[in-house]
């Protein structure tokens, strides 16, 4: 009950504001108008390129983008909470400290979910054709991706308690994992210690099962990896947020 009352006042300030969730789509729409085109002649003609064609390995992606640069950046609202006292606020009434997290990190799912979908139709007249069951199991694996990160955000934003901090943190690693997901260009036509590394990288598998679903192609072994690389990060990082959560508001 309590998280649902956290989720509804958290839903309700985006609310308030919902140019954000346009905004949100604004960054990986530019890549599509801009940079999609520029696949379909390279798909045609460049050969270890994935199955399908260049909207069905280039939008999967760009959802997955959504993730790396929506959800892990929710941090900062926490701040600016933090500072304001709502946080400390809310820290003297019973609410439970997990329901302050997840709370929040559902609502950002929603939002996630929301952009992923409008990025989705934005990209049919561009010519993205993708089973609706594909696309759905699509959209539900980015929902627990992004509550991963979610929570993850705001466990380090409640570490730092600084934004000049968070920052820098957020881009020294969000930009190597973006580049190592294969997001801009699958990693099948990488050099071969590049795609080594790049199985690290728990959103590189994310990426591959996302273009495997666009395609409908449910059997392809790199939908379990990228459903198993998924579950994995949503263990960790909500482990650690909600003890981190405990931790901090003790």
């Amino acid at each position: 009950m309590t998280t649902w009352l956290i989720f509804r006042r958290s839903l309700r300030q985006s609310l308030r504001n919902p140019a954000w969730v346009l905004i949100g789509v604004f960054q990986p729409l530019v890549y599509l108008a801009l940079f999609g085109p520029l696949l379909i002649p390279v798909v045609e003609s460049t050969p270890g390129f994935p199955p399908g064609d260049a909207w069905q390995v280039f939008v999967p992606a760009l959802v997955v983008q959504q993730v790396v640069f929506g959800t892990l950046f929710v941090g900062f609202g926490l701040i600016a909470e933090l500072r304001a006292g709502v946080i400390d606020r809310m820290r003297v009434t019973p609410v439970s400290r997990t329901a302050l997290l997840l709370g929040r990190a559902l609502k950002d799912v929603v939002v996630l979910v929301l952009q992923s979908v409008l990025l989705v139709l934005i990209a049919l007249p561009f010519g993205l054709r993708a089973p609706l069951g594909g696309v759905l199991l699509a959209l539900a694996l980015v929902a627990v991706a992004g509550l991963a990160m979610s929570c993850a955000s705001y466990a380090l934003a409640l570490r730092l308690k600084s934004e000049e901090a968070l920052g820098p943190v957020f881009n020294t690693f969000g930009l190597p994992l973006l580049l190592l997901s294969g997001v801009l260009l699958p990693l099948s036509v990488a050099p071969g210690w590049l795609f080594g590394l790049s199985r690290a990288n728990p959103f590189a598998h994310i990426v591959e099962a996302e273009r495997a679903l666009f395609r409908g192609d449910l059997a392809d072994p790199a939908v379990l990896l990228g459903a198993g690389a998924t579950a994995v990060l949503l263990v960790l990082c909500v482990t650690w947020g909600i003890r981190t959560f405990h931790r901090e508001s003790a």
